[in-house]
């Protein structure tokens, strides 16, 4: 049987086991640059197989939140640098994930502080972080306007930049944020997109940007090094679709042919349960539809995993299984599951903004 510790590929990155270091927002990137405290962070956590990076902003019209990183700079790319040279020094693979908040901003963050961008004018009935009084803190979202179609091409070209910057930076690959009611999941889901254009109404119209801008990846830096993340049913940042199953089972049989590294499914809410009795959803016939279309990259799962649950995801057939919280206060995250335990508890107070603490001084186990 197939177990977490075993090498394994996702598309053109070869991987020593089949734990990921899933994407976690930290904000410690001041002024969105990347810094060393964020090399020494990650490299400490390189016996994953994979390590996801923090989402990180594709242009400044995609931030959402004070302190998170781009990609989108010269200083940026060079911040990222040093974090991928250092995890590869450790012997780990990472790959950056490119994020466009979408109507999850504030016109703080905005370039000229204008309002957040969207598939449609509704407003987020959720928060985002502003640093006020050099604190981190949680406020409202701002009025989003609807972006008109002439300003979609521009952004496909962000996300392909931002995917060149990625290489250049040293990352293994790209994993393209399509989940968690950001702008992608918002041009999806008919909570949030509300157009009659080409790129609203219909399911194919709905994905037509989310398609556009994995081919456009995909043309600038290869199939092999492309992945994607989904979240069917996840509630987070006020985001919903009438219909999940048709349309996610639409969306992987496009995404089937492609070629592309890896899917990486959120299950369930987002930190949460991982099925919602007012969202069913059938994993398992999402997975046979990207199969069926030809999907060869790794399946990738994630939410509220532990060893004995990944082990029955691997042996139904999932690839590889990301890891989110337990990285944060478990460095050596593979050796701990490897033997049982035992793991640090996280000191949530330290989750978002600040330094060293709750960051790089969690304990690794006596010789790891």
């Amino acid at each position: 049987m197939t177990t977490l510790f075993e090498p394994t590929t996702a598309g053109d990155i070869a991987l020593k086991n089949r734990v990921v270091m899933a994407p976690l927002t930290r904000n410690r990137a001041p002024d969105a640059v990347p810094t060393p405290l964020m090399a020494t962070y990650y490299r400490q956590r390189a016996s994953a197989g994979l390590l996801i990076t923090e989402a990180t902003a594709i242009s400044h019209q995609g931030q959402g939140y004070a302190d998170v990183p781009g990609l989108y700079a010269p200083e940026q790319i060079a911040g990222w640098k040093r974090v991928t040279d250092a995890v590869h020094q450790a012997g780990g693979k990472i790959v950056t994930q490119m994020w466009h908040v979408g109507r999850v901003s504030h016109t703080e963050l905005q370039p000229g502080k204008g309002a957040p961008v969207a598939p449609s004018a509704v407003t987020a009935k959720t928060k985002t972080v502003l640093i006020v009084d050099g604190v981190p803190t949680f406020v409202e979202t701002s009025e989003p306007r609807a972006l008109r179609a002439d300003e979609l091409p521009g952004i496909v070209e962000d996300y392909r930049r931002a995917a060149l910057a990625a290489i250049e930076a040293g990352f293994d690959g790209v994993e393209i944020h399509a989940a968690n009611g950001y702008l992608l999941d918002q041009f999806l889901k008919t909570g949030a997109n509300q157009r009659t254009d080409a790129y609203g109404g219909p399911i194919e119209n709905r994905a037509r940007l989310l398609l556009e801008v994995v081919r456009a990846v995909i043309g600038a830096i290869g199939a092999g090094r492309t992945g994607i993340r989904l979240s069917p049913v996840t509630p987070a940042n006020d985001i919903v679709d009438a219909d999940p199953q048709p349309l996610f089972e639409y969306v992987v049989r496009q995404l089937g042919p492609l070629g592309l590294a890896y899917v990486h499914v959120i299950e369930g809410a987002t930190g949460g349960p991982r099925q919602l009795d007012d969202r069913p959803f059938d994993y398992a016939a999402l997975r046979q539809a990207w199969r069926d279309a030809g999907g060869k990259g790794a399946w990738m799962v994630n939410n509220g995993y532990d060893l004995a649950l990944a082990e029955q995801s691997l042996k139904g057939g999932a690839d590889l299984v990301a890891f989110g919280k337990p990285f944060i206060a478990n460095p050596d995250l593979v050796a701990r599951l490897r033997q049982g335990g035992p793991f640090n508890p996280p000191d949530k107070a330290t989750f978002y903004g600040g330094g060293e603490k709750g960051y790089t001084d969690y304990p690794a186990l006596a010789g790891a």
